[in-house]
């Protein structure tokens, strides 16, 4: 019986998927009744992880709201550079498989840095934007980028998503096509289809089965065990009180306030923030049992705070802000509060968001991220291939060096 054809198909807007498939094809919640009463599902293809439990696939920012969100709140879109572009493989007319996925007019908020290759091609007399960004926007969290339901060929669809980019690029006269913060399984798939593999490095914590914060201090050594002692009393010194908020208890005064904090530090950092104010009010109205807000007061006024939201085994550390600053208390509210959060809900892993050496010293090690690049201009191609081989052995070796550095306890070190 010969298969059925696969339709490819570009939209503008993620209103034009309908939420139950979108949903279907990023965060796969299998029938219980298929399982034999165990919540267990096996890869059935070379793009999903080893088996595992359906409350481990949980990711929030491939969410349909989450995307929603962006879009509605003029966060991404057309005008500031995110053309929508999300592009579908259908199977006998229904979604079979999504890749989010965006026309660019510049390389700003994606934390995977291709400026250099941009200057690069124009000065040869190249036009490198628009481009494709298969992605999270202002998001540099690991998660799916091949978004395929459960129950089809896995491979199939995934090798027409593949081929679908490619042609995407070409119908949208793009220069690339940019598959950044994908799982390893993603990564090599796409490099058989002839996409350059780029890794980099975050900074993660990882729970060892921790049952109190003090458990995880007992396994660092005595100089950073006490340094976090001190970082998290001082923190607190100026009657600073710290509030974990998620759900119904994070309030539009709450967002405000938040937006505030975000706005101040966006500013600074970055010249002008991303995210809209009404992207933080449909999130709290759509995904509040996903966000976990840590909030600083002082004398009854809300002074700092950061966002991170929750998946079903990973925290995602996000934006902070602060109108008032104090001595670590940036460490407190982004770092250690997460730990105790993850602690708490028995979660696996923190990932505390782009950059930041810093990190090391308070328990987040060296983490490889991936990314895939289709460049269709062969010579430019060339050029850059010949670069990130270097660059893996490079980061590869930077994470080998600060991971010896890292703040724990070695065999021969002093007893807790």
């Amino acid at each position: 019986m010969a298969s059925s054809e696969i339709i490819l198909e570009a939209v503008s807007s993620i209103s034009q998927i309908p939420a139950r498939d979108w949903d279907a094809c990023a965060n796969p919640v299998p029938d219980p009744g298929s399982l034999d009463g165990l919540d267990t599902l096996a890869s059935s293809g070379p793009l999903g992880a080893a088996p595992t439990t359906s409350r481990q696939r949980y990711n929030p920012f491939v969410s349909h709201a989450f995307f929603s969100a962006l879009e509605a709140s003029n966060s991404a879109c057309a005008r500031t550079g995110w053309g929508p572009r999300h592009l579908l493989a259908k199977l006998d007319g229904k979604i079979a498989g999504i890749v989010p996925c965006f026309l660019k007019s510049h390389s700003q908020g994606e934390y995977v840095f291709d400026r250099g290759w941009a200057d690069a091609y124009e000065r040869a007399g190249g036009r490198y934007y628009p481009k494709l960004q298969a992605s999270v926007p202002f998001t540099p969290a690991t998660g799916p980028r091949l978004l395929i339901r459960d129950g089809v060929d896995q491979e199939r669809i995934g090798n027409a998503l593949a081929g679908g980019l490619m042609g995407l690029c070409d119908a949208t006269s793009a220069s690339s096509v940019h598959v950044t913060f994908a799982r390893e399984a993603e990564w090599k798939f796409l490099a058989e289809h002839g996409f350059l593999q780029r890794t980099d490095q975050q900074f993660h914590w990882h729970n060892q089965g921790y049952r109190h914060f003090e458990d995880f201090l007992a396994t660092l050594n005595s100089r950073h065990r006490k340094a976090i002692k001190r970082e998290r009393r001082d923190a607190l010194a100026n009657g600073i009180t710290i509030h974990a908020l998620t759900g119904r208890d994070i309030t539009e005064d709450a967002w405000d306030a938040f937006f505030a904090f975000y706005m101040e530090t966006g500013s600074r950092k970055w010249g002008r923030p991303y995210l809209t104010r009404t992207f933080f009010s449909l999130i709290g109205e759509n995904m509040a049992k996903d966000v976990l807000l840590i909030m600083a007061q002082r004398n009854g006024r809300w002074i700092a705070g950061a966002i991170n939201f929750i998946g079903s085994d990973t925290l995602f550390g996000r934006n902070w802000g602060a109108i008032e600053h104090h001595p670590f208390l940036h460490f407190e509210v982004c770092y250690y509060q997460a730990i105790d959060f993850a602690i708490g809900r028995g979660l696996k892993t923190v990932e505390a968001g782009a950059q930041g050496e810093h990190k090391i010293a308070r328990g987040y090690l060296p983490q490889t991220t991936f990314s895939a690049h289709y460049i269709a201009d062969a010579g430019l191609r060339g050029a850059i291939d010949e670069y990130l081989r270097r660059e893996r052995a490079y980061v590869a070796e930077a994470a080998r060096e600060l991971t010896e550095a890292g703040p724990f306890r070695k065999a021969a070190d002093e007893p807790s």
